[in-house]
Order: structure tokens, then C-alpha cells, then sequence
């Protein structure tokens, strides 16, 4: 560790080791003098590899001593063109991976040729892992300096103990903010995403400040829009900020940008609202400060005309008027911005600033909500769903990364059903768990009305944002139109307390919630596989607790239906027994033999299994559904195995195997359909086809005090209905789910008959 000096408080001696200059210069190697290390201290793998490196004709070695070394950190950014390059490349991003031999770190860049590694979670931090060939690229300009390259690599297991005492070798890695290796970026982009800021270059510590405003000149937005084209200089703005947007990143190898960013902000006075565009290394400054509801004094901005394929936000209140010929440009030169936040005591009522004018929704009201409307929710979560990330482009390495997150507001026995994307607020989409209050804005209703059964949900928008602690303060509450509404929330615990039959105190788990869990990362293809038969374009129904990956179009027959559930049998948990119900058809029992290839994806990881949620145990569960982190963090005390939480699943999984049409090629895949007695629909779903394409099971319908049937007696009707499929020719849509460290599980999504396509 490193004092105030940045001198190592301890460790080994630093005799011979001459330390970097942290200038960085043109071809993008930074400082790391190589010199031969003093043989006082314990001797450093890190250090003698170094070495050989130099005693080697040789620019690529293989270690003499090959021992393992810990994993510190994975830290990823996009790299620029060379020179050289006459053609345009697309985007490469690459890694510096931060590894500790116990005696020194050291950070290193992973040859390109091994990030698929990372994409397959393989290469993560907290693993021990052997680097059986280095290289050393130097710095042309300045002797002696270079960086270490990892050509090849043997990944391991999770280490069990691992230190974060160790000093860095190199200086300059301990520089804030952290610069990526290589290339003239100046800061690491966040590992599975491109909207999320990450690292020290983002600022949080912007406060209001009163301002004397008896020399500053202030203009309408109204007026502007009138007078833009005819002046040089621009008097300045004092707006409310209405929206904000996520981060978009713009960056290109070509392109010789620092800090390529570019945010939104909807902002209004009383004569009008206007886009605000915040560009490049304004984000990092201002970004993470700026929130709905914050009244600013915008000097010496630029403006231009607005871009005309941009569709603006729905304003706030329908009386204020849209202007959108023109947009208003925040830059950090040409000509420098001036930001000032206002304090609200310092807003007079006399400048008409409009006041935030939220669209909350119920539960109840969202089945009359037409398709693309656009509202706010509020409410207590029941389920959260595993971070997935899905391709934005083909043959790209961009991603979104979202989640499915189930809302109870009290009003309906439905909840909410959110696509919730990441919204650029990682401290929010990382850290949700069930029964925490949490609040939504601008979210579109999604519905097809037309297919059976109906298909209703909400998804995030560009100007979405999340709130899940500290609500007061937060701009809704100051909202008069929800004054004197009924807390939706507060409706919604008193419900699910009932729902329970007890009551819990704020802090209690209750055990009816439940969220999906995975350790890993999805890295995924995304590429759509037909194999053989009719051509088909199904409407797929989203379904929170499943993992929506890769989509393949398989025909063929369902051959086997085979029924696996894990049942308690201790209030510990420890002990388990399966029940196994299964049917098998003739023809399945004539061709099994004779197949040119059966393919193995039926199995179901633990990681995979939603689990029943308990409170105190809040911080170790969030880590198992959300992406792999960066930075390796010690875990408080130790954590729990995810067989130690009980499933929410009470049907278990079956495991259906689907024959080709030829008879040459079977896949066993898994199917999950949800099922929960308290929450029966008003359709009933009575045959496996029609259970298939909504991914659910309803128990019969009951009269009076009829009691629900259980789980297995449910399970046994859709084995039971599964013989009406023998011989049919389906069509199903397969969900392929790769769970990285080479695990990957395939569900059947859905399947139809040849004859319905629609």
C-alpha cells in the first residue's frame, strides 16, 4: 500500500529498481523501466521474468518458473489506429489485466489473441492463473522502458486467499486517474458496456452555489430561438434541468478524441424547453452530478440547429412549448461552458421555472395504457432478474446490458414487468435487490394485443432513471401532482405482508421474493441459426427469469419429457431427493440408437436456479446475478454457497429432447415454466403447446374452497399433456445461454405447430 507520498510502506527492498517518468508520449507505451532488481527481499516472479526478458534475444520468452499468479483486475478501453493504418479498423478493445505474485503487482496487457478469455468469463478477477509466455513491448522513444505483454495463459480456480497489500512495481500504475497501457486514452471504460461511467475520472462532487445576479443578463429560450442565427454572443440561460439522458460513447480508433461522450439534458424556462448537449470531458466533470429537478445558469454556450432525426422526450407539461429548431452545445472549449448549479432556496418565484410533473402509473391502470405511452412507476420489488447483455450491432463487440425486474405497487395482483437497460447508473443496476422501494421514470408500455396470451410490459427509454435509496430529496417527491396520492409502495408491502400471513419489519426477508441469481457474465453471439424447416417469425414473449441469448429455430418432434425437482427434505437444506416423472415416445425408442449426433444441453447450473431472497445475506446474492466486476473485491466474511437458497421454483425444470425431422440429430434442452398458485391468471393454459409458448403453468380452475393442486401434481398434467405432441412436427425457439468458463445451457423459449405461424 502506498502512504501519502506514494512511497510503499512496506515490502520487498527497492534497491536497483529505477522508477518511471509517468509521461506518457506519442506511441502510446508508458514509462516502466526494466532494471535488474537488488537481492535484498523476497525475490519477485514479476521481477525475474523481467529479466529474462532482457537477457533474451528474444522479444517473446516463456518463463523459466511458471507459478501462479493472482488476478487483481480486468480493466478495458478501446484502442486507437497506428499510424500506419491507411484503412479504418474496426473498434478493439482491449484489457490490462493486474496481477499480484505476492510480492509486487504489476499491470499487464493481454495480447488481443486471448480476449475471448474475458468474453467467456474465463479470465476474471479473483483467479489464480499461469502465464506460460510473455513479450515485452517497448517504448522505441526512451530506453529501457516498456510495458509486459501476456501471450499465453492457463486459468484456474478462485483463489481462496488473496492479498491486496502488495506495492506495484511500476510507479506510474498507481497514478490517479488510472490510464489505460496503451493508446492515448486517458481513462478504462466499464468491462461489459460502453453506458456506464466507470473509474476515478468521474466526478461526483459538484455542489450548488448561490450567485450574484445583478450583473448577469439573462435570456429566454423563446427569444433565443429567434435571435440565435443573428448573434456572435449568447446571453446566458437559467433553466430547470426536465430529463437527463444516459451516456452514449462515440468512440472510434480513428478518432483522436480523450474522452468521447455525449449526454442529453431537456431543460426548461418558462417561455420553453430545449435539448442540452454536454460533449466529451464535460461528462466525466458534470455528468454524475447533474439530476432531474436541479435549477442551472448556463454561460457561454454555443448553439446550433438541432439535428432532425433526434425525437425529443414528451414534454413534461403539454402548455410548455417544444423548441426544436435549435440545440443548445456544452463544450469544454470553443468556447468554454460555464456550469452553475443553483440552490433551490436562491429559485424566485417570479422567474417561472417549471416545476417537474411526473406520470406515475398503477399497476391496475397499465392494462387500458396504450402501446409506446410513456410513464413513471413506483413500488416494492419482488423479482430481479440476472444481468444479460445482447449484441447492439452484428460482428461488434457494443453491448446493452439490461435485466428483468418485477414492481408491486398493491394495486393488482400483476406487477410490473420492466426491461429495465442500464441507465448509466451502475450504483443503482448493480446494487437492486427484492423488497426495496424503487422508483422508475420514463418508461414506454410495450403490448401486442393480438397474440394469446396478450403481451404487456414496460422498457426503459433514453431518459430513463432509477432511484432505489435515499428517495428523499429525489425530484419526484417534490411532484404536487403525487402529493396527495396513496403511496402505491407502501399499498404494495401491506399487500405482500398479507400475501405472507405475518408481517415484517423493514428489514426482515421475506421469503415469498425471489430474484435470479448467475456468477457469470453472457457473453454471446447472437446470431439467429436456422437449421432446417419452415420459415417462421414468432412474436417471442419476454420472460424475466429466463436467460434471452441466442435465438435458434429448431424443428422436429418432442421425443422425450422428463421432469427433474429437488425437494427439501430439512429445514437446513442440506439433504435432497429428486422426483422424476417421465414419458418417452415409441419413435424415440426406435431412432435413439441410429442418431448421427445427440447434443447435451438439458443440464440447469445452479447459478441459473431463481432463489427464494433473504435479506442478510442481500450483498452476496447481488454479487451472484450481476457481471463479473473489474476490480477484485474481498468478500465480507465468509459467503454462502447458492445451494444453501431455496429455489422459487416449485415445479423444478423438465428436460425435453426434440428429434430432427431426418431422425439424425436430437438436442436435450431444459424447459422452466414458472408456476405460483397464489397468482392464477384468468386464462387457463391447459395443453403443453399452449403452456410452451408462454413459458408458465396454471393449475385448473378451482370453485369455492377447492383446494389448488400442488406443483408435482401440475408437473404430472404437463407430462401427461406432452403424449398429444407424439409425432408432431413443432417448430421451437431455442435460448442459448452461455454462462462463460465454458458453461452453457440452452432452454426451449417456445414452441408452435407449422400450421400457426403467426
Amino acid at each position: 500500500m502506498s502512504g501519502e507520498s506514494g512511497q510503499p510502506e512496506a515490502g520487498p527492498s527497492h534497491a536497483g529498481l529505477d522508477w518511471p517518468n509517468p509521461d506518457r508520449n506519442r506511441a502510446g507505451v508508458p514509462g516502466g523501466v526494466i532494471r535488474r532488481a537488488g537481492s535484498q527481499g523476497p525475490r519477485s516472479w514479476i521481477q525475474k521474468v523481467l529479466e529474462q526478458i532482457m537477457d533474451s534475444p528474444r522479444q517473446c520468452v516463456t518463463p523459466s518458473e511458471v507459478v501462479p499468479v493472482t488476478v487483481l483486475a480486468v480493466q478495458r478501453y478501446l484502442l486507437e489506429d497506428e499510424p500506419r493504418d491507411t484503412v479504418p479498423k474496426p473498434p478493439l478493445y482491449c484489457y490490462d489485466v493486474t496481477i499480484s505474485d505476492g510480492v509486487y503487482q504489476e499491470k499487464c496487457y493481454l495480447d488481443p489473441s486471448l480476449n475471448s478469455l474475458v468474453y467467456q468469463n474465463i479470465l476474471k478477477v479473483g483467479i489464480q492463473m499461469r502465464i506460460s509466455r510473455v513479450s515485452c513491448l517497448y517504448n522505441e522513444k526512451r530506453i529501457g522502458q516498456g510495458i509486459l505483454c501476456i501471450d499465453n495463459v492457463h486459468c484456474g480456480e478462485t483463489s481462496d486467499s488473496i492479498s491486496l497489500e502488495t506495492p506495484f512495481r511500476n510507479r506510474a500504475h498507481q497514478e490517479k486517474p488510472e490510464r489505460p497501457l496503451r493508446g492515448g486514452k486517458s481513462h478504462y471504460l466499464a468491462l461489459w458496456n460502453n453506458e456506464d461511467p466507470y473509474g476515478d475520472i468521474w466526478l461526483t462532487d459538484k455542489q450548488p452555489e448561490e450567485h450574484n445576479f445583478s450583473d448577469t443578463k439573462i435570456i429566454s429560450l423563446s427569444h433565443l430561438e429567434m435571435t440565435w442565427t443573428n448573434r456572435r454572443n449568447f446571453p446566458a440561460l437559467l433553466v430547470r434541468i426536465l430529463h437527463k439522458s444516459k451516456l452514449r460513447y462515440y468512440g472510434k480508433p480513428d478518432k483522436k478524441m480523450i474522452e468521447p461522450y455525449q449526454t442529453f439534458l431537456e431543460v426548461a424556462d418558462s417561455s420553453g424547453t430545449v435539448s442540452v448537449i454536454m460533449w466529451n470531458a464535460l461528462c466525466p466533470e458534470w455528468y454524475k452530478s447533474l439530476r432531474v429537478g436541479l435549477v442551472l445558469l448556463l454561460q457561454d454556450y454555443s448553439v446550433k440547429k438541432s439535428y432532425p432525426f433526434r425525437i425529443q422526450p414528451v414534454p413534461v407539461d403539454p402548455q410548455i412549448k417544444l423548441i426544436s429548431t435549435m440545440e443548445i452545445c456544452l463544450n469544454l472549449r470553443d468556447p468554454p461552458t460555464n456550469i452553475i448549479i443553483i440552490p433551490e432556496k436562491q429559485v424566485k418565484p417570479e422567474w417561472r421555472l417549471p416545476k417537474l410533473n411526473h406520470r406515475f402509473t398503477t399497476r391496475s391502470e397499465l392494462d387500458d395504457m396504450p402501446e409506446n405511452c410513456i410513464c413513471d412507476v413506483i413500488g416494492l420489488l419482488v423479482f430481479v432478474g440476472r444481468v444479460q447483455r445482447s449484441k447492439k450491432k452484428e460482428n461488434r463487440e457494443d453491448f446493452w446490458s439490461y435485466r428483468w425486474i418485477h414492481i408491486a405497487d398493491g394495486t393488482s395482483e400483476q406487477p410490473f414487468i420492466v426491461e429495465l437497460f442500464s441507465t448509466s447508473q451502475p450504483e443503482i443496476f448493480e446494487n437492486i435487490y427484492p423488497m426495496a422501494y424503487f422508483v422508475c421514470t420514463q418508461l414506454k408500455v410495450v403490448r401486442n394485443d393480438n397474440q394469446v396470451p396478450k403481451l404487456l410490459y414496460l422498457t426503459t427509454t433514453n431518459e430513463s432513471g432509477v432511484f432505489i435509496t435515499g428517495h428523499r430529496g429525489q425530484p419526484y417527491t417534490y411532484d404536487a401532482k403525487n402529493a396527495n396520492r396513496p403511496s402505491t409502495s407502501q399499498a404494495a408491502r401491506v399487500e405482500i405482508q398479507e400475501r405472507n400471513g405475518k408481517r415484517h419489519q423493514d428489514d426482515e426477508p421475506v421469503n415469498s421474493q425471489y430474484f435470479q441469481t448467475t456468477s457469470t457474465n453472457l457473453s454471446l453471439s447472437n446470431k439467429i441459426r436456422i437449421l432446417q424447416g419452415p420459415h417462421a417469425n414468432p412474436v417471442a414473449v419476454p420472460q424475466p427469469g429466463a436467460s434471452v441469448q441466442t435465438k435458434g429455430i429448431k424443428p422436429g418432434m418432442p421425443s422425450i419429457f422428463n421432469r427433474r425437482a429437488n425437494i427439501n427434505t430439512s429445514l437446513q437444506g442440506k439433504a435432497r431427493k429428486t422426483i422424476s416423472d417421465r414419458w418417452e415416445s415409441q419413435l424415440w425408442r426406435e431412432k435413439k440408437f441410429g442418431l448421427i449426433d445427440h447434443l447435451h444441453y438439458s443440464r440447469v447450473y445452479p447459478e441459473s436456479i431463481p432463489r427464494k431472497f433473504m435479506f442478510e445475506h442481500r450483498k452476496f446474492l447481488s454479487d451472484q446475478y450481476n457481471s463479473q466486476p473489474a476490480k477484485y473485491v474481498p468478500p465480507e466474511g465468509r459467503p454462502p454457497k447458492l445451494d444453501d437458497f431455496k429455489s422459487a421454483r416449485s415445479l423444478g425444470h423438465f428436460e425435453v429432447t426434440i428429434l430432427g425431422l431426418n431422425h439424425e440429430i436430437a438436442i436435450d434442452v431444459a424447459f422452466l415454466p414458472m408456476y405460483c398458485p397464489e397468482d392464477i391468471r384468468t386464462s387457463q393454459i391447459d395443453t403443453l403447446l399452449t403452456s410452451m409458448n408462454y413459458s408458465c403453468a396454471y393449475p385448473q380452475d378451482t370453485t369455492g374452497n377447492d383446494r389448488l393442486p400442488g406443483p408435482r401434481a401440475v408437473a404430472g398434467d404437463i407430462i401427461k399433456a406432452a403424449t398429444e405432441l407424439d409425432r408432431v412436427h413443432i417448430v421451437g425457439i431455442l435460448d442459448i445461454c452461455n454462462l462463460g468458463n465454458n458453461k452453457v445451457e440452452v432452454y426451449l423459449h417456445k414452441i408452435y405447430s407449422p400450421e400457426n405461424t403467426s
